[in-house]
C-alpha cells in the first residue's frame, strides 16, 4: 500500500510540476509580444485605436473619420449618428 501511495504523491507532483512549467513558458511568450510591436515589424503599428460611436468597434486612428468631436469608421455610420452601448 505504501508503495502504491508514493508513486502516486509522485505522479501528482510530476503533474502539477508540468503544469507550472507551461504556464510560466506562456507567460514569458505573451511578454515580448509589445516589445516586438515597437521595433517596427511586419504588420505592428504604434498608433492609438478609436471607436467608432455608431458601431462601437475599434479601428486605427489614422482610418477614423472625425465629425462633430466623434469618431466614425465609414461616412454611413457617421451620417446615422451615434448609437447608445449595448450592454
Amino acid at each position: 500500500m505504501g508503495k502504491i501511495l508514493f508513486w502516486l504523491l509522485l505522479i501528482l507532483g510530476a503533474m502539477i510540476l508540468a503544469r507550472l512549467l507551461a504556464s510560466h513558458k506562456l507567460q514569458r511568450k505573451a511578454a515580448p509580444a509589445p516589445q516586438r510591436a515597437r521595433q517596427g515589424g511586419p504588420g505592428s503599428t504604434n498608433e492609438p485605436m478609436v471607436r467608432c460611436a455608431h458601431c462601437h468597434i475599434y479601428l486605427p486612428r489614422s482610418d477614423a473619420l472625425l465629425k462633430s468631436g466623434e469618431t466614425w469608421c465609414c461616412a454611413d455610420h457617421a451620417r446615422l449618428g451615434k448609437r447608445p452601448e449595448k450592454r
